[in-house]
């Protein structure tokens, strides 16, 4: 008896479980649409809409005179067509400027709203414009063409958002807070430095890196002077009216965008856009939401929206229709703006497969396209994390990057805990978290991962996979990190442990990253969340790069220095494993290493970088031969500063807080 009724208790529990298994997700019986002209298209100058909406019943297209406001000039029903979609071919004249569509699910009238495609839009996205992106342009638009890139590691990015650089009353620029203002050249601030575009050309970076610059739901376009980041998504396809001089006028933000990039790249920088594709601004009055309830959100199991980007929402990348929004809309701002790079926030957010399928979508634009992102999350998803593209998971996708928080926080101390100080500011036992960048999270045989801060594994199958930075837009700013890390240091000595943070980043394997403005002690003041905060707070102080001119000419001649070197730019995780050798036998808060034969067919044989942690001097040894110095504290010259001897088993001394860089 006791068998038996075992046997049956294991038979339903096998078939409950089975049954379980057997349960699709109930989207997925939703029909799917392969076709290419989702939202409005043109052929010949005549507009078809195009929406995806399976589960309605009715879809109603609607236009308006304005972007805001008035009643609807015309409405008209949209067919029903293949793959849940619904279509509408407007006549050649229409009797309105602006659009919407509106669905009847479950016999609910929904709200009315643009659709997912929109590429253009009138004043705070409320309304889908009628016009082709693709007739507006400056001039020349034709012509332009993407600065020349060798490799991925040659690569120095450089972030910035876009009203930061321009705010100031002491920037010389005349169009504050627009995409016009950061195309201006021969700008000059305080003592007559070089602002603005001309600035990011003199300072050596490769590409420029925007804070978002697609519609976001923050801002009210139509009352200037107010100020955020961006990260609320409202319109992932669409320029951001706020920094158009018009945002009224949908030509306007797409012509001004397409101008700066033409500017960009006449001054042969690359343009990285940030995209933010793992939520939406508002799930509950977005246009996915109205459209097809559900479909583009995660969710718990109690039905509620998981929120894996802790912004209230997390879109479903792993759906078909998600993933196809997502790639489609990235490969358009290749295509349509000449984006030469993608900084995915909250990558982690997204599932592998989506990523993998955006890396093949633009290299059919250009397979030099650069895409990279943060490797994690800011809260719990549903999704596996083995299906995700988290820093663990980066060596299993193509050409795609993630930021090292290891070297970030080895170098210059917990971004979170303030007053924390790291490798850079005195703290002892981060040296292989450091050493950890250095071989961009690549695998080295020297490396002892076990004490690794965040990792412990390499998660890099390539240098390229890698960005190395000590800081961004996110937390406090570097020089505000020291001010709270070590407050009792003078001046003098935080300049020190500044300059030796980004020795570190800069000579290390990988991708660097600088946030503008560091390279000339930028402050928030102590701000470590300014997204929202006035442009008093987040503007760009220009007299500072006065003040710090040495500080600025140590960082041009820095970058320089990495541009003229390949062997601080290897190619491949077996390069560097094979030219790249750490000294042994060195003392704490120190790290040395030597590229050795060439790297990379580098002009100079040997290499050795030391780095001295402490606040006081280190002797540390190196092997016997003659040296020139090239890099001491804040004095750089590639063809040598002094010549050094080293006999026997002597060492050199590396002063407090401070890199050197010996050549043979």
């Amino acid at each position: 008896m006791t068998v038996r009724l075992l046997t049956a208790l294991f038979l339903l529990l096998m078939l409950t479980t089975c049954r379980t298994a057997l349960v699709p997700d109930a989207y997925e019986a939703y029909p799917t649409y392969s076709g290419p002209d989702l939202g409005l298209t043109f052929v010949r100058g005549q507009a078809r809409l195009r929406v995806w909406a399976p589960t309605a019943e009715r879809l109603q297209l609607k236009l308006y005179a304005a972007g805001t406001g008035g009643a609807p000039v015309a409405e008209y029903a949209m067919q029903k067509s293949a793959g849940g979609t619904w279509t509408y071919a407007l006549p050649a004249r229409p009797p309105g400027q602006f659009y919407v569509v509106q669905a009847t699910i479950k016999g609910r009238q929904m709200a009315e709203v643009p659709d997912p495609y929109v590429h253009a839009v009138g004043l705070n996205g409320q309304r889908g414009a009628l016009l082709d992106p693709a007739t507006v342009h400056p001039a020349q638009w034709e012509d332009d063409r993407r600065p020349r890139l060798g490799q991925a590691t040659d690569m120095v990015i450089g972030e910035l958002h876009l009203r930061d650089v321009s705010m100031s009353p002491t920037s010389g620029i005349e169009q504050k807070g627009r995409f016009l203002g950061l195309a201006e050249l021969g700008t000059t601030g305080p003592g007559g430095v070089k602002t603005g575009l001309d600035h990011l050309s003199e300072l050596g970076i490769t590409h420029l890196h925007l804070l978002p610059t697609n519609d976001f739901a923050s801002l009210d376009e139509s009352q200037p002077g107010r100020y955020n980041w961006g990260y609320d998504p409202l319109h992932y396809s669409v320029p951001e009216g706020s920094y158009a001089a018009d945002p009224a006028a949908p030509a306007a933000r797409i012509r001004e965008l397409k101008r700066l990039v033409q500017q960009l790249h006449r001054r042969g920088l690359r343009l990285v856009l940030d995209v933010v594709y793992n939520h939406t601004a508002d799930a509950a009055r977005s246009s996915f939401e109205q459209l097809v309830p559900g479909y583009y959100y995660r969710h718990r199991p109690d039905g509620s929206l998981s929120d894996a980007a802790a912004c209230g929402n997390e879109v479903a990348s792993e759906r078909p229709m998600v993933r196809k929004l997502i790639v489609e809309s990235v490969a358009y701002w290749a295509r349509e703006y000449h984006a030469d790079g993608f900084r995915f926030d909250l990558m982690g957010v997204l599932d592998l497969r989506t990523m993998r399928a955006v890396r093949v979508a633009l290299d059919e634009v250009d397979h030099s396209l650069f895409v990279y992102g943060e490797g994690w999350t800011a809260g719990a998803s549903p999704v596996s994390e083995t299906q995700r593209a988290v820093k663990a998971n980066v060596g299993r996708l193509d050409r795609v990057a993630a930021f090292s928080d290891e070297l970030r926080d080895g170098v210059k101390g917990h971004y979170a805990r303030h007053r924390e100080p790291g490798f850079a500011s005195g703290q002892p036992g981060l040296e292989e978290s450091v050493k950890f960048g250095i071989v961009a999270a690549t695998r080295h045989p020297q490396l002892d991962y076990a004490r690794v801060n965040y990792s412990r594994a390499p998660w890099a199958s390539a240098p390229a996979q890698c960005i190395n930075y000590v800081a961004c837009h996110d937390d406090m700013v570097l020089w505000d990190k020291l001010l709270a890390a070590v407050p009792g240091a003078a001046e003098e000595e935080r300049i020190r442990m500044d300059v030796l943070s980004n020795t570190i980043v800069f000579t290390s394997q990988g991708v660097p990253f600088l946030p503008i403005g560091d390279e000339f002690l930028r402050t928030k003041n102590g701000s470590h969340n300014s997204y929202n905060l006035p442009d008093s707070v987040n503007q760009i102080d220009w007299a500072r790069k006065v003040r710090y001119q040495r500080v600025f000419q140590f960082y041009r001649q820095l970058i320089a220095l990495r541009k003229a070197h390949p062997a601080f730019r290897l190619p491949t995780q077996a390069l560097v494993a094979e030219h790249l050798k750490f000294l042994p036998g060195l003392p704490a808060s120190t790290i040395g290493y030597q590229l050795l034969g060439h790297a990379g067919g580098d002009a100079w044989d040997t290499i050795t970088v030391l780095f001295n942690g402490r606040r006081q001097p280190a002797r540390l040894p190196v092997p016997a031969g003659r040296y020139s110095v090239v890099l001491s504290g804040l004095e750089i010259n590639p063809a040598g500063l002094r010549p050094l001897e080293v006999a026997g088993e002597a060492a050199v001394e590396v002063p407090a807080s401070s890199a050197l860089i010996l050549v043979q």
